[in-house]
């Protein structure tokens, strides 16, 4: 697509020096100017529930925890025998049977909560960490209070009192950066170390984005603009209205999740923007497939490639076989795949949807998702988001329209 428009890049170095200078832009700062002492504020608290909980109950909505849930499960430490401590991610719902699910996993385990809440008095996550706190309490008596972490406002809310109060371990969410833009800072930092994630090849993979994308000398062959004003290019030129975020990876599902909040909440004001929507192939190609290729031409695709996996299973040979697949024995799947994520991509643009790829390559990785790998996509995206919001007109860093339905809710609730 890059080909097909006209990039002012003088603009695009003027768009980046705004983000910069926004009050809610210090996330563009996060991945080279961490601080070295929260770092390891960070390993330490970490260790201390690594020692004693069996599991770590993230309350958090939104921002506060898909950051930290995309991370997790693209890694695969949810199934990880490995993984020391594990992740459950509460209060981003108000399913009673969802909240269940979690007690009964907690039965005759020893856990400890990370509450992550700015305000500390959003509906969702209250309502989680008032009940999960009772089972802690009634489980714990006293130790409780060195079981609860509590993400929030460095100055003021509900939880920064009860900190002051009550003496519990505590993290800011950073005034200057809003929750979507937040995964690293210790919002999700915090999470993912106590669940072993190398937090620090996370902040490098995002300064390498950060590097190889946007210094004034990369601009023009940065990918991140490239695909920042063709976006632009496409829902202003080409009534493109709907981005589908598409890759072949099943433990994608939550990035995909925190990659629409991001676009969603970011640019979809003043009754416009793109609307973000996602798939996960090849499952989708037998129930979506029909429609991406033969549907409304109102889409436009951009596919996520990683480097294979390298120890991938093989199709074995069979004798006698009666499925055909012959021609693929002895082949490992991870070539399948990616010939199939090639094909689509073809099929697609021969049938009329523009598509943008992003490949992002780790050969030390025996998975092809690591902690680099997602950090520099998240880098990746948030810049690119911020940089096609303020080109569409509108504020990448409100979200003016979230807070309507909260206020008819609560006269519902007779608040």
């Amino acid at each position: 697509m890059k080909d097909n428009i006209d990039l002012d890049y003088n603009l695009a170095e003027e768009i980046i020096n705004d983000i910069k200078e926004d009050p809610m832009g210090d996330w563009f700062s996060l991945p080279d100017n961490f601080s070295n002492s929260e770092l390891e504020r960070i390993k330490t608290v970490a260790k201390k529930v690594q020692d004693n909980s069996d599991y770590l109950v993230c309350i958090g909505i939104g921002g506060s925890y898909l950051g930290a849930r995309a991370v997790y499960e693209a890694l695969g430490l949810d199934d990880d025998e490995k993984t020391k401590t594990k992740l459950l991610f509460a209060g981003n719902n108000l399913s009673s049977r969802e909240l269940k699910k979690i007690l009964k996993k907690l039965d005759g385990k020893d856990f400890s909560l990370n509450i992550i809440s700015k305000s500390g008095t959003t509906l969702e996550p209250a309502i989680a960490f008032r009940i999960l706190k009772q089972e802690l309490i009634k489980r714990y008596g006293a130790e409780a209070k060195s079981r609860i972490i509590i993400t929030t406002d460095p100055e003021q809310g509900a939880l920064r009192e009860l900190v002051n109060k009550e003496g519990y371990d505590s993290f800011d969410v950073p005034l200057g950066i809003g929750g979507r833009y937040s995964v690293l800072s210790s919002v999700g930092l915090f999470p993912l170390a106590v669940a072993g994630v190398d937090i620090e090849k996370l902040l490098s993979g995002a300064e390498e984005c950060k590097d190889t994308q946007l210094s004034p000398d990369s601009l023009e062959t940065s990918m991140l603009v490239a695909y920042a004003f063709s976006r632009f290019y496409l829902y202003d030129e080409c009534d493109c209205d709907v981005e589908v975020l598409a890759s072949f990876e099943p433990s994608l599902i939550y990035f995909n999740e925190w990659w629409k909040q991001l676009f969603g909440e970011s640019e979809g004001k003043n009754k416009q923007g793109i609307f973000p929507a996602s798939v996960i192939y090849s499952t989708d190609l037998h129930s979506l497939g029909q429609y991406m290729q033969e549907g409304r031409r109102n889409i436009f695709e951009t596919f996520l490639r990683f480097s294979p996996e390298k120890n991938s299973l093989i199709v074995p040979a069979e004798k006698n076989s009666i499925d055909g697949l012959d021609y693929l024995a002895n082949v490992p799947m991870t070539e399948i795949s990616e010939k199939a994520l090639s094909a689509t991509i073809k099929a697609h643009d021969a049938g009329g949807i523009s598509t943008f790829e992003i490949e992002i390559l780790d050969s030390e990785s025996e998975t092809g998702l690591s902690e680099r790998v997602l950090g520099y996509l998240i880098f990746f995206f948030e810049a690119a988001c911020a940089i096609s919001a303020l080109l569409h007109g509108v504020d990448p860093f409100d979200q003016p329209g979230v807070e309507k339905y909260k206020k008819e809710m609560y006269k519902l609730l007779g608040k």
